[in-house]
This record gives C-alpha cells, sequence and structure tokens, in this order.
C-alpha cells in the first residue's frame, strides 16, 4: 500500500510544523523537513534554558546584592553570612529588588548585618 502525503491529517501536520517555524531563517521556515529538525531543536532548546533562566536571574540577583553591598563598604559574602547567622530568612531575589527599589531599607539591613558580625 502507496505512503498517503495529500491527505487531510498529513496537512495538518505539515501546517502545523510550518507554522510553529514561522519566523525561522531560511528554508528552516519553508521546507517541511528541515522545519520539522529546527523546530525539534527549538523546542529542546526550549525547553533546556526554561531551566537554565533560574540560574541566570539567580546570578543577576547576587551581582545586585554584591554591588549594592560594596557601595555600604560590605562584601557579599560577609553580608549574606551575617544575615543567616542572625536569623534573617530574606531570599536573594527580595534582596536583591529592596537593594534596586529601596537603598534606605537596604542600609538598614545592613546595618543589622554589620551589627552581626561585631
Amino acid at each position: 500500500m502507496p505512503r498517503a502525503t495529500t491527505g487531510r491529517i498529513h496537512q495538518k501536520r505539515r501546517k502545523k510544523i510550518l507554522k510553529d517555524a514561522k519566523g525561522f531563517y531560511g528554508a528552516r521556515s519553508v521546507l517541511y523537513r528541515t522545519a520539522k529538525d529546527a523546530r525539534r531543536r527549538a523546542l529542546q532548546n526550549s525547553y533546556i534554558h526554561r531551566r537554565k533562566k533560574k540560574g541566570d536571574l539567580r546570578t543577576l540577583w547576587i551581582m545586585r546584592i554584591n554591588a549594592a553591598t560594596r557601595m555600604h563598604g560590605m562584601s557579599y559574602n560577609t553580608f549574606i553570612n551575617a544575615l543567616s547567622r542572625i536569623g534573617v530568612l530574606v531570599n536573594r531575589k527580595m534582596l536583591a529588588d529592596i537593594a534596586v527599589s529601596d537603598p534606605i531599607a537596604f542600609r538598614k539591613l545592613i546595618e543589622i548585618a554589620k551589627g552581626g558580625i561585631a
């Protein structure tokens, strides 16, 4: 029995894949076989990078906290260590947000941390 290539289901599948590959460069958005491979790789990469994004954001938060603590004459690791010793449970995302949006509150956190070191 010959392979069906003009049927409704085949056309729908092809249309769906080419729609997903819309905007890809060159033949990757036009030719079915290349589009199918490009789409598979794109989905694979998006899955991987959704997980990688969490680590990237954590790195960004740490950089922001480090910059803010150095402005007050303290390093990031001593600040975090002092906060954990005192028992201040604020995660890095919130610390970074406080450092950017509310410098006065962050200065108070620095003073608390300095008091915990001494």
